[in-house]
């Protein structure tokens, strides 16, 4: 990863790492008692997003629209970009597995993973306002 030099919370710069090796689970476990912790609704949208993600590597399309659909409600507050994460093009992902899903073919077995291309997570001072909730855990 760059350097950075807006300070991100270390859960939330590990969630991005595994999320971008393909580890979708254990990212979304390294948020799991950061949001218990806080319940930031933005930490639970990571979490639903990357359990999504999940679902598509176990080819379970009704699983990744499901989580998609939670996801989407609770990111859509933050657009267009927060605590360091541009959401346009997760939430643009999101869309298009929708579409992919409902236009692809409906035999059980489907492989998604050969469908749907995973997204990446840059995390970009850019997109970091400094005043974020979630940022009171990096006192404790």
């Amino acid at each position: 990863m760059s350097h950075l030099s807006a300070p991100f919370p270390a859960a939330l710069a590990a969630f991005v790492e595994l999320f971008n090796e393909e580890a979708f689970w254990e990212s979304h476990e390294v948020l799991e008692g950061p949001w218990r912790n806080n319940r930031s609704n933005f930490y639970h949208g990571l979490i639903l997003f990357a359990s999504a993600l999940v679902h598509v590597q176990r080819d379970n399309a009704h699983g990744i629209l499901a989580q998609l659909d939670k996801a989407e409600r609770y990111l859509q507050s933050y657009r267009p970009a927060y605590l360091g994460i541009d959401l346009e093009p997760l939430l643009q992902f999101s869309l298009a597995c929708h579409q992919a899903i409902r236009q692809g073919p409906e035999v059980p077995g489907t492989e998604w993973q050969e469908v749907i291309q995973f997204p990446t997570i840059q995390l970009e001072a850019k997109h970091f306002r400094g005043d974020e909730p979630e940022l009171a855990d990096l006192l404790r």
